[in-house]
């Protein structure tokens, strides 16, 4: 691939161009009252203009300061100066946010897709459009840098268009160049960009992004949604570090952080899988440090594109296995996202998150995933669930229940697409807080998600400890991973047992009846995790997993023994699966402290017979009418 020529600034532009040289004062001049102002985006905020212009705040009025989300100072976004300045924002940015709830701004929720349309079709007009920019290169042209997203169609619509030129803007490639001669007034600048550090990843952020890196595989491509979550930040941050160890991954997003440059070190992204921009990091801001602005610039790695190629759902759909990771404020048990409010508060914005689901729900294995921390706390303390029976009074529904996928809590992960009522319902109760399952149950019940019968299951809806999970790499390099059961494995649990032959069932249920109840099925779902163990070995599929192997043991209190018992789906037979499992099954009854393992096994059945008596442990059996009773001793 040929690399981009290193940019060569023309040296003599401001005597080039010096009748459209003004100083910031003189250039928000021009502002008069009534005008809608665009400002730029992000840390690509042109400040000097901006504090020009609320230092004017004393004779203007009526003046809209339109934006997606700023970083910098937003002096204007004052009480006092209420009469002067109207906020409108398509993203709710913490210096905004105050004023936008106290009711003295407002907030236009918009696909992050569609607003370069409002702009292009002049039902947005924009009268005066301020920017920040590179210096010019010998062919005139200046590079939006940093942020790209709407400001060039912006930029490109705007009546009058005011350009920073800042010498320390970095120069980026892609779709972010204009004409010189297409801006209206230039203000030079060589003063540091705005920027941004990424916080500490804590605890929750990092559970949420193990599960998360658990559903990329290797050549995806990635978005990371914009927003954090109070009290707990920027979860996308944290999904990089634990992607680190994958293969070709891609990168397609919004915007980017610091973080990219150790994700980047890790080897993981390549962009050599991706199907559209093979090879470039496909982004259309970023917001940083210092040291981010200085990798992007003029760097052929990154190609900054504008809003309406990045977040077109069409375009992202092409990626082939496209993930997009975008936060959630607020789940309820149908599905419903709530992503830019805090009940009737505003609080962020929809931003990329529909374009970015629809998107990669639509690419050939791609992944809509929604993340989400279980839990709302104050002081520390969890004291209120996100994952609700109803949404907040006030609540938004950014992504619809009939368009949610993955839904990830740092309690597991849940797949509902497809799924009806009764089946999300349990799926997210089972990733909610512990402490709030068995309430969020019961209201479940009331609002007749579930049948009531479910309420005997209330202190069963257990998720079991990360550490019985673990993997199988079969010779043919299909990997197989065991977890605990879920109570969202009931359908799996249903498709694996009516998929076993006569044979295979009658070694494990020692009857040659093929029919299960509704009530028998459930309690091999619904187990009591103080007692029992269940790990099941599940295929990854686009779906959610598919079951081909349940183990468990029952622990008899009495003895500290437990029954244990396993099947493996016909067609993964002979395949070493059993051991394994029986293996994984000795080391967890062991941890827990239980003293051994016995088992009832039919005479036929040597298969069985050869894994208990090479476990490698003192074993005893005895033959009775046919079946043998063994008793083996850790």
């Amino acid at each position: 691939m040929k690399q981009p020529a290193k940019v060569q600034y023309d040296p003599k532009w401001q005597e080039k161009y010096a009748d459209m040289i003004a100083t910031p004062k003189k250039a928000v001049s021009h502002v008069r009252n009534g005008q809608r102002v665009f400002v730029g985006t992000g840390c690509g905020e042109p400040q000097l203009l901006v504090d020009a212009l609320a230092k004017r705040g004393g004779e203007l009025s009526d003046v809209e300061i339109i934006h997606l989300l700023t970083k910098g100072d937003a002096p204007y976004a004052s009480a006092k100066l209420a009469d002067s300045f109207t906020v409108n924002s398509f993203f709710i940015g913490q210096n905004v946010r105050g004023l936008i709830q106290e009711g003295l701004g407002s907030y236009t929720p918009m696909l992050l897709s569609d607003i370069p349309v409002l702009f292009k079709s002049g039902q947005l007009p924009l009268d005066v459009v301020m920017i920040q920019v590179t210096e010019p290169n010998m062919l005139g042209k200046v590079s939006l840098g940093i942020s790209v997203d709407i400001v060039k169609s912006a930029a490109e619509n705007g009546s009058l268009v005011i350009a920073q030129v800042n010498r320390q803007m970095p120069w980026t490639f892609g779709d972010s160049q204009l004409d010189i001669i297409d801006l209206d007034i230039l203000v030079p600048a060589d003063i540091p960009l705005t920027e941004r550090p990424s916080l500490p990843v804590n605890e929750v952020s990092k559970k949420i992004a193990e599960h998360v890196a658990s559903l990329v595989e290797d050549g995806s491509t990635i978005e990371f949604g914009l927003g954090r979550v109070p009290g707990v930040g920027r979860i996308s941050a944290a999904c990089m570090q634990y992607l680190a160890g994958k293969k070709d991954l891609g990168i397609h997003t919004e915007m980017i952080t610091d973080t990219i440059m150790d994700l980047l070190d890790s080897g993981a992204v390549t962009g050599a899988r991706k199907t559209m921009d093979q090879g470039k990091i496909v982004a259309s801001f970023c917001m940083g440090t210092k040291k981010l602005y200085d990798f992007v610039n003029e760097n052929p790695l990154f190609s900054f594109r504008p809003t309406e190629y990045v977040n077109d759902p069409y375009v992202i759909s092409r990626q082939r296995k496209m993930v997009s990771i975008n936060m959630a404020l607020e789940v309820d048990l149908t599905g419903q996202v709530c992503a830019d409010s805090q009940g009737e508060k505003f609080y962020s914005g929809i931003g990329g998150q529909v374009d970015f689901n629809r998107g990669a729900a639509r690419s050939k294995g791609g992944k809509a995933i929604i993340v989400i921390p279980a839990t709302a706390a104050e002081n520390g303390e969890s004291t209120k669930s996100r994952i609700v029976c109803r949404l907040s009074r006030g609540a938004g529904v950014v992504t619809t229940r009939g368009e949610v996928h993955y839904v990830v809590t740092e309690f597991g992960i849940a797949y509902l697409y497809g799924k009806n009522i009764e089946e999300r319902t349990l799926a997210l109760i089972s990733i909610a807080h512990p402490k709030f399952r068995e309430h969020l149950l019961n209201q479940a019940i009331e609002a007749k998600y579930i049948r009531r019968d479910f309420a005997t299951y209330g202190d069963k809806l257990v998720v079991a400890s990360d550490e019985m999970k673990t993997s199988l790499l079969l010779d043919d390099g299909t990997q197989i991973n065991f977890r605990p059961i879920h109570p969202t494995d009931e359908p799996g649990m249903r498709d694996l047992l009516y998929a076993l032959s006569q044979e295979t069932l009658y070694y494990r249920f020692m009857s040659k009846s093929s029919r299960f109840g509704h009530t028998q099925i459930k309690n091999f779902v619904y187990i009591d995790h103080r007692k029992d163990v269940a790990i099941v070995g599940t295929l990854p599929e686009a779906h959610g997993d598919e079951m081909i192997a349940v183990g468990r043991y029952y622990l008899d209190e009495r003895t500290n023994r437990a029954e244990v018992a396993f099947v493996i789906r016909d067609e993964w037979q002979n395949r070493h699966i059993g051991s394994f499992l029986f293996r994984h099954l000795m080391t967890i009854a062991k941890r827990s402290g239980i003293s051994g393992f016995t088992a009832e096994v039919l005479r036929e059945n040597k298969r069985m017979q050869t894994i208990f008596n090479n476990s490698g442990y003192k074993v005893k059996s005895h033959l009775e009418e046919g079946v043998y009773s063994f008793s083996i001793d850790f």
